[in-house]
C-alpha cells in the first residue's frame, strides 16, 4: 500500500511539547506525507489545554484535547481544568489524557486522590457525552475497573502496558486500545496485538515518545510503522488495518480521520 493511499489517524500525540517548537509546519507536512490525516493533541495541564486548542485553530489536521497527567495530585487543579472543558466543549474533541499512574505515585494516601481525579473526569466524560483518552501506565488493570466501575462509555486505552487478560474485560465493554510505534521493540505491545481484536484497535504515537527507536523523537509520520507492525502480527494487509483502525475513529470520535 503506498503512503499517497492511506488514511490514518494519529489518536495521541503530543504537539505541544516545546520540542515540536521550531519545526511544526514540517512535523505535520511529513506527517501528511506519510498519509496521517489527523492528529488528536493530548495534554498534561492546562498550558497544553490551551497551546492545543490554538494548535487545532491554526491547523484543520489537528483535534485539540485536554486533561490532567495522573502525577498532578491537585483537587483544586482538576476542579478548574474540568471547567476549561465544560467552557471549550465545542473545541475539544476528548478529555485526556487522564487516568492512573502506579509507576510514579506509590503512597496509598497519594494514589486514592489520583483515583479520585481520575473518577470526576469519567464523570465529566458522561456528563459532557465526550471520549476519555486515559493513561494508564503500571495501573492497567485498576483504570480498567474503575472505568468500568463507573459505566464509562467512550474510552481510549493509550500505550496499554498490561497484559492482554486485564484488557478483555475493557475490549467486552467496547473501549479502544491505542498502539504506537514502540511495538517493534516491545514484547508486551505485540502480544497484546495478537489477541486483540482489529475492531478494538486505533494508532497513536505519544510523539515526542514511544517511537520505533528510544532515544530519537518521535513524530506523527511514524505512524505508519504501528499500522505495518499491527499488519504483520495479526497476518493480515495493511490496508484493513488502517480501514478498521479508521472505523475504530469514527465510531469514538464521531470524526472522519
Amino acid at each position: 500500500m503506498n503512503a499517497e493511499q492511506m488514511e490514518i489517524a494519529d489518536t495521541h500525540a503530543h504537539l505541544c511539547d516545546p520540542v515540536f517548537d521550531t519545526d511544526l509546519d514540517q512535523v505535520l507536512d511529513r506527517a501528511k506525507t506519510a498519509g496521517v490525516a489527523a492528529i488528536l493533541a493530548v495534554g498534561e495541564n492546562m498550558a497544553d489545554a490551551e497551546k492545543n486548542l490554538a494548535l487545532a485553530a491554526r491547523h484543520p489536521m489537528i483535534r485539540a484535547a485536554a486533561g490532567l497527567y495522573p502525577k498532578y495530585l491537585d483537587l483544586e487543579l482538576a476542579g478548574i481544568m474540568r471547567d476549561f472543558i465544560r467552557n471549550h466543549r465545542s473545541k475539544l474533541a476528548a478529555i485526556g489524557e487522564v487516568g492512573l499512574d502506579y509507576w510514579i505515585v506509590k503512597e496509598e494516601p497519594d494514589l486514592e486522590i489520583q483515583r479520585e481525579i481520575f473518577r470526576s473526569f469519567i464523570d465529566l466524560s458522561l456528563e459532557l457525552m465526550m471520549p476519555l483518552n486515559v493513561h494508564s501506565r503500571s495501573a492497567g488493570r485498576h483504570a480498567v475497573t474503575m472505568l468500568l466501575e463507573c459505566a464509562a462509555r467512550k474510552v481510549q486505552m493509550h500505550a496499554f502496558d498490561g497484559k492482554a487478560s486485564a484488557a478483555m474485560p475493557a475490549v467486552e465493554a467496547g473501549f479502544f486500545f491505542s498502539i504506537p510505534p514502540s511495538i517493534v521493540r516491545s514484547e508486551q505491545k505485540q502480544k497484546l496485538v495478537k489477541k486483540l481484536p482489529l475492531s478494538s484497535l486505533l494508532i497513536e504515537t505519544d510523539s515526542p515518545v514511544l517511537g520505533p527507536t528510544a532515544r530519537d523523537r518521535n513524530e506523527p509520520a511514524n505512524a505508519v510503522i504501528a499500522l505495518k507492525a499491527i499488519a504483520e502480527l495479526k497476518g493480515v494487509h495493511e490496508r484493513e488495518v488502517m480501514e478498521a483502525a479508521a472505523e475504530n475513529f469514527r465510531r469514538l470520535y464521531s470524526a472522519e480521520p
